[in-house]
């Protein structure tokens, strides 16, 4: 049972790790960045939970995980690992009963600030009927839980920062619109090589004239270096074009200018490419990943996983992804060079 600003099942905001532990039967935190040294957090895999402590190492905030999470209710709904529309409409029905206020958050779910709840969702995943895990078509509810503290904004208070940074995301209004596949233009694309119209190399100038639109956003940052030689010299990271439906993603350094050396095409509103006949873009991702890795087993190309699970023909550098919309998933695709080592 989650309580409102005061904690969710065994635990109670202010616990200081060791009493988390101890509540979650002696749990570990197998992955854990400053706990128990003031501000940090400690994700307890065992559990599905990860717990999130302030400045004075108390517990400030719990995330609870879409698939490996426990169960939590609030008064007469379930919150977790739920259809998210359905979701939805049960906390927005409860808020209305109760006089309490909704609002929407950066992933367009559902956040109230007197409940200390801010929704999210993931990625559904399967067994396929080899016995192997395989991603789903459909979304399932996670969410964050805060204290009384973090409330007014959670992924903008300090300890959610220092566990989850989204100040870089893309912020989503609560609508997930899919573009139709007849009103997408079909790219060709030669392995890394080239995507579209967009030749693996370019600088971002040869870029914009590529694709005849300017970036709607950039992401870069400074380089660290030693405090006496400032902040240096912005390096870029990508271009987002939303009129296009694709992100240019930069190699580049200090002293070496950016030069473009993947693509990432969105699957809700990208461009078709095709890959030995089957559509990569805006399709059930479960279609395609079997697809895929079918033809990749039978021809013997062989199959690669990028770090998210995301799977692509061996030795050709792109990657099969999933992108949420709405209750459902859609296929996008990233396409590199060479010398790209995907992150993420």
């Amino acid at each position: 049972m989650l309580e409102p600003l005061a904690g969710v099942g065994p635990l109670r905001f202010g616990m200081n790790s060791d009493d988390v532990a101890s509540a979650l039967d002696g749990a570990i935190a197998h992955v854990s960045q400053g706990l128990g040294s003031g501000m940090g957090w400690g994700s307890y895999t065992d559990w599905g939970v990860t717990g999130i402590f302030g400045a004075d190492s108390g517990l400030v905030a719990v995330a609870i995980d879409a698939m490996d999470g426990p169960l939590v209710s609030l008064r007469d709904i379930e919150l977790i690992a739920r259809v998210p529309s359905e979701a939805c409409a049960d906390i927005q029905d409860l808020a209305h009963r109760e006089g309490t206020s909704v609002r929407v958050n950066w992933s367009g779910d559902p956040e109230i600030e007197a409940w200390g709840v801010s929704m999210g969702a993931a990625q559904a995943m399967g067994l396929s009927p080899a016995g192997d895990l395989q991603r789903q078509d459909t979304m399932i509810t996670d969410a964050l839980l805060v204290s009384g503290e973090l409330a007014e904004d959670p992924y903008g208070s300090k300890p959610v920062v220092y566990w989850c940074d989204v100040s870089d995301e893309r912020p989503n209004p609560g609508a997930w619109p899919v573009k139709a596949e007849q009103d997408r233009p079909r790219w060709d694309w030669t392995p890394l090589q080239r995507i579209g119209p967009l030749q693996f190399g370019m600088n971002p100038q040869q870029v914009w004239r590529a694709l005849g639109e300017k970036p709607a956003a950039r992401l870069g940052r400074y380089p660290f270096g030693q405090p006496w030689e400032g902040p240096g010299e912005w390096i870029l990271h990508h271009d987002r074009f939303d009129q296009a439906g694709v992100t240019a993603h930069y190699a580049c350094g200090p002293g070496w200018p950016p030069t473009l050396g993947a693509v990432t095409v969105d699957g809700l509103t990208g461009p078709q490419v095709q890959f030995e006949g089957i559509g990569l873009i805006g399709m059930p991702v479960q279609s395609v990943d079997a697809s895929l890795i079918q033809h990749l087993e039978e021809s013997g190309l062989g199959v690669t996983f990028g770090c998210g699970g995301d799977p692509g023909p061996t030795g050709l550098n792109m990657y099969v992804r999933a992108t949420q919309a709405g209750d459902a998933v859609v296929s996008g695709a990233r396409f590199c060079q060479a010398e790209w080592e995907d992150h993420g």
